[in-house]
């Protein structure tokens, strides 16, 4: 057995290897985020440790909870009687990824891989996002379905479901804003830090985008963005602000420590942080409106563009 040490949003984990024939080749993404394994063994807690072991088979099947759609994956869930849970991942292109067994508080899990080597990587990233998600959600860290760039060493996360333009987005402030760069295009980490700071990372988990990038800012805001034929920004209010945010996060809603987790932190980053709603077109206009008002030059409630796309 090989052992292999990460740190992703300040957090440290731990996967073990049980056979030859997986390694952390199959980690290619995860590879900046490589801790030296010395350091990773003093550590002062891991958040998990993910054991990976094709030779395992679950004792029992847990309970039927459901099938959760997530996109191009999709995941069957059960929980076991002493609360822990099994999640069968599938991809709806390509079939079974993998079978992962965790316990209640994600603190502990295995994995046994399936299909070929490039639905074997597939499974063991999921697993590890699983595992990273549900381990870290009562300690003030979230993984978030966002895009993120970073301006003036603040990030700023768009949010929105898929398809609504925030890869479009940020990828004109690429364009348009100059000394901008990409973060994550699919899966940030934000935490609230011990000091205080709300902070959002990359991660090895970016959707289509190869953006895996070991680096860190704190957070200028929140934008949920919504596709229109003109530009339009405001602040959005408290309760409005917590479900954009709390949509975006991923969290078992079924789970009380989970779903109690992140909830706390949801309600703590709306105490700290501002979160917009921008009607938008997928143009430079929008992204200079974006900028503006996030990052305090201008007033929210006085943009808007006075005439739609023709």
């Amino acid at each position: 057995m090989t052992e292999a040490y990460y740190q992703v949003g300040r957090h440290n984990y731990c996967v073990r290897f049980c056979d030859e024939e997986n390694t952390v080749d199959l980690l290619p993404s995860s590879e900046p985020f490589r801790m030296d394994a010395q350091k990773g063994n003093a550590a002062d807690a891991l958040l998990f440790t993910l054991s990976v072991d094709d030779t395992w088979h679950p004792a029992v099947k847990g309970m039927e909870i459901g099938r959760f759609d997530g996109g191009d994956e999709v995941f069957d869930v059960c929980q076991l009687d002493n609360g822990g849970y099994q999640i069968l991942a599938m991809d709806k292109n390509v079939g079974h990824l993998c079978l992962l067994e965790a316990e209640a508080d994600f603190s502990l899990g295995t994995v046994r891989l399936m299909g070929d080597s490039a639905t074997r990587l597939q499974g063991l990233n999921t697993a590890l996002m699983l595992m990273y998600a549900f381990a870290a959600a009562d300690k003030m860290t979230v993984l978030v379905h966002a895009s993120v760039v970073r301006k003036d060493g603040r990030g700023y996360l768009c949010l929105g479901k898929s398809g609504t333009g925030k890869s479009t987005h940020t990828a004109n402030w690429l364009r348009y804003i100059e000394g901008t760069d990409l973060i994550n295009d699919d899966n940030p980490v934000v935490r609230v830090c011990e000091d205080g700071v709300v902070r959002v990372f990359g991660s090895p988990w970016s959707g289509k985008t190869p953006c895996y990038r070991n680096v860190e800012a704190p957070v200028g805001g929140f934008l949920q963005l919504k596709q229109a034929p003109y530009n339009r920004i405001r602040q959005m209010e408290t309760v409005e602000g917590f479900v954009a945010l709390l949509s975006s996060c991923s969290v078992m809603k079924w789970d009380g420590r989970d779903y109690q987790g992140v909830c706390d932190t949801v309600v703590r980053l709306m105490e700290m942080m501002p979160v917009y709603e921008m009607e938008n077109l997928p143009n430079e206009e929008a992204v200079r409106m974006s900028y503006g008002v996030m990052s305090g030059k201008v007033e929210a409630e006085s943009m808007m563009s006075e005439h739609e796309d023709g």
